[in-house]
């Protein structure tokens, strides 16, 4: 799953990663550390000429509910094996494609009763592309058009499956080379169901910051050296 993310590149810096255009008024979004439950506003990359800023928790626009909080708490993730069975997510898999740029996030192993949270990157890449879904919702409440997005996650690599020892899931990370592909449909779904070829690199960090009120921080993806903890594998 994918839960916690960063992305502390500037709106320029993505355009230009992407080769996009900046907003007319963008807004500034640097998160060192933020929790898909507080549903943030991000920078995503769509097959629009013009870099996008959507809110995280996916609403689909046949959504009436009167509590969307709830509603897009369950949607944050997509499994890729089931996201075209699923009604809030099935209609999007062809035509609303997108990539959420980030530095990293961040994923939390069991040992024993133990939680350990780590931050996990791509090797050689400042900014690398998750892949996602997005729908445009109408909020009765406010009268606005409102877009929202999910990440899709599928099964581990060695690595993540080590970190994230309980469900054995990741965020689907592309490659540099697949991103184009991605978003303009010619990838199917398949053919990103292998992530062997992603290469991932990951520390520990600090529990009691990440858990704390200054968790977006500079420090927050820091390594953290652990000497209460007993390491078995993985950086042994």
């Amino acid at each position: 799953m994918c839960y916690s993310n960063s992305s502390t590149s500037t709106t320029q810096q993505l355009a230009e990663r992407y080769s996009k255009l900046v907003p007319g008024k963008p807004i500034e979004l640097n998160y060192y550390f933020a929790s898909g439950f507080q549903f943030p506003n991000w920078h995503v990359v769509t097959n629009d000429a013009v870099l996008q800023q959507m809110r995280w928790g996916l609403l689909p626009n046949w959504y009436r509910g009167s509590n969307w909080l709830d509603f897009a708490a369950k949607t944050l993730n997509a499994r890729l094996e089931t996201c075209t069975e699923k009604a809030s997510f099935r209609h999007l898999v062809q035509s609303n494609r997108c990539l959420i740029p980030s530095t990293g996030f961040f994923e939390w192993q069991s040992k024993g009763k133990l939680k350990i949270p780590y931050f996990i990157k791509a090797i050689n890449q400042p900014v690398f592309s998750i892949a996602g879904l997005y729908d445009t919702w109408f909020n009765t409440s406010t009268g606005a058009q409102e877009k929202t997005f999910t990440i899709l996650t599928t099964e581990a690599i060695a690595l993540m499956a080590e970190i994230h020892n309980t469900k054995q899931r990741m965020p689907l990370v592309l490659a540099p080379n697949e991103e184009s592909g991605w978003l303009n449909g010619a990838l199917a779904l398949q053919d990103v169901s292998n992530r062997a070829n992603i290469e991932l690199e990951a520390w520990e960090v600090e529990k009691k910051l990440i858990l704390g009120p200054s968790a977006n921080s500079l420090q927050v993806s820091q390594r953290y050296c652990n000497n209460l903890a007993v390491q078995k594998g993985l950086f042994d």
